[in-house]
């Protein structure tokens, strides 16, 4: 039988094309590769390169051994795929959802990750169109999305919904008129102007007039740190409600009690047709359980 470590040796310096890069990319002294090679050689009864100075070629029979290193190493990999596969805590996951949802699933997915050393959960915060086209493309195994996508090559399953909140600053009152408002000034962030011409054409449909037209107080793009001007009394803002859910300072803040509230609706998505490894439908239940709890 070939020694499988003489092969893999081999395969790398054909990949290399030198002795001392090789060496260095599997830790090994030069005159190690060198012996290795020629054990190969004797094993096969064939020269696998032929050298010319500090130079060398592979010989037929090199490539085809090369050829058949390579393809060991994708078996290989194959076999660790499907090994890894029907065991939830084994394996790297990648999730992408809004920068809110994030705030949410994040400090859970390290909880989940401490209880299970072997497993690896990539969090990744993007818009939605950015998370349909990762999730299609195999950048990422799992999508929180606020739309269903309906397209041919996704799975989308609905998790639950979430308030669109008009957050206050604290004593500010539950209920507030548009003058109030508009007297506070609006925290903006990159999402807030929709979620204004959402929630406020619904709630303030005589006095308001386009987002375009809020009166601006300050303006963040970092997700977790929305809340803050609110809280030290500097304005208002609206985001969904996981945008709240690890704000340290949420006494400080009030959610606004409106007539007509608006809820977002939360899908997971992933490819079709693909089989879920055990992880992903662990993720997927943990993610769906994690979504009920914004409603």
């Amino acid at each position: 039988m070939l020694n499988a470590t003489w092969i893999e040796t081999f395969t790398v310096l054909a990949e290399e094309g030198h002795f001392t890069r090789a060496a260095e990319r599997l830790n090994m002294t030069q005159p190690g590769v060198s012996q290795q090679l020629r054990k190969l050689e004797r094993q096969l009864g064939q020269k696998l390169i032929a050298q010319d100075g500090k130079s060398f070629t592979l010989t037929d029979a090199g490539e085809t051994v090369r050829d058949l290193g390579l393809s060991r190493r994708a078996e290989e990999k194959t076999l660790r795929d499907e090994i890894t596969r029907e065991d939830p805590n084994v394996g790297e996951l990648r999730i992408a959802c809004s920068g809110s949802f994030a705030l949410l699933l994040y400090p859970r997915a390290i909880d989940l990750m401490r209880d299970a050393p072997k497993l690896a959960i990539h969090v990744e915060a993007a818009p939605q169109d950015r998370v349909l086209e990762g999730v299609l493309d195999g950048r990422f195994d799992l999508g929180v999305v606020s739309e269903e996508p309906r397209h041919p090559r996704i799975d989308a399953q609905h998790i639950g919904q979430e308030e669109l909140c008009l957050v206050l600053p604290k004593g500010r009152g539950q209920t507030v008129g548009f003058d109030d408002l508009e007297n506070l000034g609006l925290v903006a962030h990159p999402d807030v102007y929709r979620y204004a011409n959402e929630l406020f054409s619904l709630n303030f449909p005589m006095a308001f007039t386009g987002s375009d037209r809020l009166r601006l107080r300050t303006y963040v793009n970092q997700i977790g740190q929305i809340p803050g001007p609110v809280a030290e009394g500097l304005g208002y803002t609206l985001l969904p409600r996981s945008g709240l859910a690890t704000f340290p300072f949420a006494d400080r803040v009030e959610v606004a009690r409106l007539p007509l509230p608006r809820y977002q609706q939360l899908w997971s998505i992933s490819r079709r047709n693909l089989t879920p490894s055990a992880r992903l439908k662990r993720i997927k239940a943990f993610v769906k359980e994690l979504a009920t709890t914004l409603d």
